[in-house]
């Protein structure tokens, strides 16, 4: 059985996403013999070499063959076995579109997707290695579930869940080596429930994946400017926890969405349609990737040139809230 304790919980950190993902394969072997790992020869780099060693028959590398890891891995699921299956995240959006569509999202096998390196944990690797547009892709597919997880030990409470449902799941990491620490200690992880890091009541940072801890900074910062700002961990952007979205449009003066995705059909866009069926809501503030592929280079360069960092997000935030005070008090827009 798992511990969350604080030495484990520091050495994922340390280890980052990948380090995290191959700490929950080997639980998850250990519990269900069920579970198998396919991978498209990055058994190194998606942290499954322990794994290997401890269970030889139980991981296939179906080489750079992403496209027919998951038709393999459609075929491991018919046969009852709870395949997860792992590569770049730019690769499992795009290069196995139709295979997710079909084998996914149309026949609902319960396949486990997971996508590495999302947003600009590659981003050395340039264009064809970034991946600003998975989220959206899988949002728009039918009957799959698709998660972000907050830091490493969100990572393996995500995993674990997800093996428990019959649902096909996209479950999406991002964020580099020694990841930023959001949950020091155990708690209480539920696919499509957010969860409420801090409450305040002039702002609320939806934030999802690596942005979580982004978001728990901008709001330090925002409060020596005398802003109270609340904080919620969106892990699950489909299905998106509705209610938590309306309660914050109930209580705060401005909504921020903030995400490591392009700012096109990810986080924004769930909160944005939902919001909008309400009728009335709240300003609505955007953080993330724009419309545009950011210049090859290391992570903090990326996270940077998009506007991604604490105090840019603060600042953002303190010119929304000026523009805003032309509402006099009342800040519900009709629409």
């Amino acid at each position: 059985m798992i511990e969350y304790n604080r030495r484990n919980i520091r050495t994922w950190s340390l280890l980052g996403p990948s380090g995290a993902h191959g700490a929950a394969a080997i639980e998850l072997a250990e519990n269900n013999k069920d579970v198998l790992m396919l991978t498209a020869d990055l058994c190194f780099f998606s942290g499954l070499e322990r794994f290997k060693m401890l269970y030889p028959d139980r991981i296939y590398n179906l080489g750079i063959a992403e496209q027919n890891m998951i038709g393999v891995a459609a075929g491991l699921a018919k046969e009852g076995f709870i395949p997860f299956a792992n590569t770049y995240a730019s690769f499992c959006a795009s290069r196995c579109a139709d295979q997710v569509r079909v084998n996914m999202s149309y026949m609902k096998l319960p396949i486990k997707l997971i996508g590495l390196t999302a947003g600009y944990g590659a981003g050395i690797l340039g264009a064809t290695h970034v991946s600003i547009e998975d989220a959206a892709l899988m949002r728009a597919l039918p009957n799959i579930t698709v998660i972000t997880p907050a830091d490493c030990t969100e990572i393996i409470k995500a995993m674990l869940a997800a093996a428990k449902t019959p649902d096909p799941t996209y479950i999406r990491l991002t964020g580099p080596m020694n990841t930023p620490i959001v949950y020091k200690s155990d708690y209480d992880f539920t696919i499509g429930k957010a969860i409420t890091i801090q409450q305040g009541e002039d702002v609320c940072i939806i934030a999802t994946g690596s942005m979580v801890s982004q978001a728990q900074k901008a709001a330090k910062l925002l409060e020596s400017e005398g802003v109270s700002c609340s904080v919620i961990n969106m892990h699950t952007l489909k299905p998106l926890d509705k209610e938590a979205v309306m309660e914050a449009n109930e209580k705060h003066k401005l909504i921020v969405t903030a995400e490591e995705h392009s700012v096109i059909g990810g986080l924004y866009s769930a909160v944005a349609e939902e919001l909008c069926k309400s009728g009335v809501h709240k300003p609505i503030l955007p953080i993330g990737i724009n419309d545009l592929f950011v210049h090859a280079g290391c992570y903090n360069y990326q996270m940077s040139e998009s506007g991604l960092e604490p105090e840019m997000m603060k600042d953002k935030i303190m010119r929304k809230l000026a523009s805003s005070r032309g509402f006099e008090g009342n800040n519900n827009i009709t629409v």
